[in-house]
Formats: structure tokens, C-alpha cells, sequence
């Protein structure tokens, strides 16, 4: 958002739990994201729908897994997280918060509100104590890889394919 005298102002989001209420706006903002996905790779991703199951959705809520950024009363931004216990042979025993899915709005990315609802499940690591938070990331999706790594985020391990079958 821009003020008066043309610089960019502060963001005015609101980060809250999802509700059954927002699956709509959720779902249609997944679907911008899974389109870029299928652009980058039409040979793994489907254009399907929903990319989102209603039912599973529901399940997402009943575990409260679901953010979503709000703003002048409109679903702008949304946030999956799973919480992973991680145990068993050579690793050590974790509780790691795993982002499932992120996503902003079209017309509202470059805005900060990705960065409030990272900095709101940052808040909720630290108080809930996890022993680390974790995602994956498109190897094409540079604008996400940048925030990510503002945020201090490293690479743990790199997903490589063998494509020429």
C-alpha cells in the first residue's frame, strides 16, 4: 500500500485461525499458487479441483493448522503447518513445525503480509516450543526462496530427479 506521498505503508493485516467461513477465498488462493506450479512443471502437476478437499480443509481446522492473513475484512494470504514428530534410526527425536503451504494473493504479494504470517508462526514455534521449523520450497520459485532465506531458513537437503527416462 502506498501513502500519501507515494511510499510504500505499512501493512495492515490481520493473522488469525482459519474458520470453515474461509475455505472459499483459501482454495482460490491455493489454486494461483498450484497454477504456477503447473507452468514451472506440467509434467508432475495436474491441473486439478479442488486443489484443496473440503473435507480435508475441515481437517486442517480441527487441528488448527490454518492461518490466513486478513485484510479490510478480505482473505489475503494463508498458512498450512503440520506438526511432525520425527524419531527412529540414526536421527535424533524432534517435534518440528512443518509449513505445508503458503501462499498471498495475486494482487497483494510484495505487500509483507508473507512475511506477518511468517512472523506469526515464528511466534507460535517459539512459545510452543518446537525444536525447529521446516518447509520445502519449488526450485523455481525465486520470490519464495528469497523470503525464506531472509528469514535464515538453509537448505537441509536437495530433491534431485532423473528426468531423462
Amino acid at each position: 500500500m502506498m501513502d500519501e506521498k507515494g511510499k510504500k505503508s505499512e501493512n495492515t493485516a490481520t493473522i488469525r485461525l482459519a474458520t470453515e467461513q474461509d475455505y472459499g477465498a483459501v482454495e482460490r488462493i491455493m489454486k494461483q499458487v498450484h497454477r504456477m506450479h503447473v507452468g514451472w512443471r506440467p509434467d508432475i502437476y495436474i491441473d486439478t479441483d479442488p486443489i484443496l478437499p473440503y473435507d480435508r480443509y475441515l481437517a486442517h481446522l480441527a487441528e488448527e493448522q490454518v492461518l490466513v492473513a486478513e485484510l479490510e475484512g478480505e482473505v489475503v494470504g494463508l498458512l498450512i503447518c503440520l506438526v511432525r514428530h520425527i524419531c527412529g534410526g540414526p536421527v535424533k527425536e524432534r517435534e518440528v513445525l512443518f509449513v505445508d503451504s503458503m501462499a498471498v494473493e495475486e494482487k497483494y504479494r510484495g505487500r509483507g503480509i508473507g512475511h506477518k504470517l511468517f512472523d506469526t508462526l515464528l511466534e507460535l514455534c517459539r512459545e510452543r516450543k518446537y525444536d525447529g521449523l521446516e518447509l520445502q520450497v519449488n526450485a523455481r520459485n525465486a520470490a519464495a526462496r528469497a523470503m525464506y532465506e531472509k528469514y535464515r531458513f538453509t537448505e537441509k537437503s536437495v530433491n534431485m530427479e532423473f528426468s531423462g527416462l
